[in-house]
């Protein structure tokens, strides 16, 4: 069928008094208990201290887990540090600043140098950077995956999924690529980003692969950029009570965002219009070019 579990589960509609779930799920190629199915996730209340996290650590990234348990003790939260450790491990967040053992990456994984540094990025797909960030949802979380052209802020792909494994990551990886490739991709050290299946895939295209240290934010600033104007202008404006809801609210935003949303950095052009623009003038620029040297 070409989609995922994940995807067709979205697409069924209870409500639906003219087809019964059971023949949605029969049309869709799932059975009724994978679509009822519920993983055995967090507590409620680790769900509160996780949006709590979230919010609080989105306003300051420097924060890590001494902070943010005092932080939380002051709210009125009896945790520990193991607890809060926990937690933002689950949610993907570490602090800013850098630790001796931040900068060493998963077991057994092939290590890439970050790139980036004074490096002038001057054109569309000379940079693709990429992340994960936690999306809350009223009883539950949902993970959002996106990839981004450095150069114009523009969002080539987005994917979101329940769990953490490298399979949305791929699907995002590949429709971005069919738009086009980048000179470099530069992501964190996160496992996903590591494994062979998504380094391999971007070898196999001739990409160079990037990488800052774990922890290190600002090595990929633009996109951490992302994240917090989608939580402020989306997110937390909103209280999505489905994965389905917070899918087809952030479809609707990242499209607000790539069209619309005029940017200060980009002399106040939307994302979509500095890169299409630029990518059709260099476009122009290398055809002149092989003319003239053929």
């Amino acid at each position: 069928m070409g989609s995922t579990v994940e995807e067709r589960k979205r697409l069924i509609e209870p409500e639906n008094e003219e087809i019964s779930v059971s023949r949605q799920c029969e049309l869709l190629g799932i059975s009724r208990s994978v679509f009822y199915y519920k993983a055995i996730g967090e507590s409620a209340y680790n769900l509160q201290l996780m949006n709590l996290i979230d919010e609080y650590y989105t306003g300051y990234p420097f924060y890590g887990v001494r902070r943010l348990t005092a932080w939380l003790r002051k709210e009125g939260h009896e945790v520990n540090p193991k607890r809060v450790k926990r937690l933002m491990r689950k949610m993907g967040l570490y602090a800013i600043y850098p630790k001796p053992w931040l900068s060493k990456g998963g077991e057994g994984h092939k290590k890439y140098p970050y790139l980036l540094r004074g490096l002038s990025i001057e054109y569309p797909d000379h940079v693709w950077c990429a992340d994960i960030t936690y999306i809350r949802l009223n009883q539950g979380y949902v993970y959002l995956m996106a990839i981004m052209d450095w150069y114009s802020r523009y969002v080539l792909s987005w994917e979101t999924s329940i769990t953490l494994d490298v399979g949305f990551c791929l699907e995002a990886l590949d429709r971005a690529i069919r738009k086009g490739c980048p000179e470099i991709f530069n992501t964190d050290q996160g496992s996903q980003f590591t494994s062979n299946a998504f380094t391999g895939k971007l070898e196999g295209a001739g990409v160079k692969i990037s990488m800052d240290g774990r922890g290190r934010v600002f090595d990929n600033i633009f996109i951490e950029r992302l994240w917090r104007s989608i939580k402020y202008e989306e997110v937390y404006l909103k209280d999505y009570k489905t994965v389905r809801e917070a899918v087809d609210g952030l479809r609707r935003y990242f499209d607000f965002y790539n069209n619309e949303r005029l940017h200060q950095s980009l002399e106040y052009r939307a994302p979509a219009t500095l890169y299409c623009s630029n990518k059709k003038a260099r476009k122009g620029e290398m055809v002149n070019t092989l003319e003239l040297t053929g």
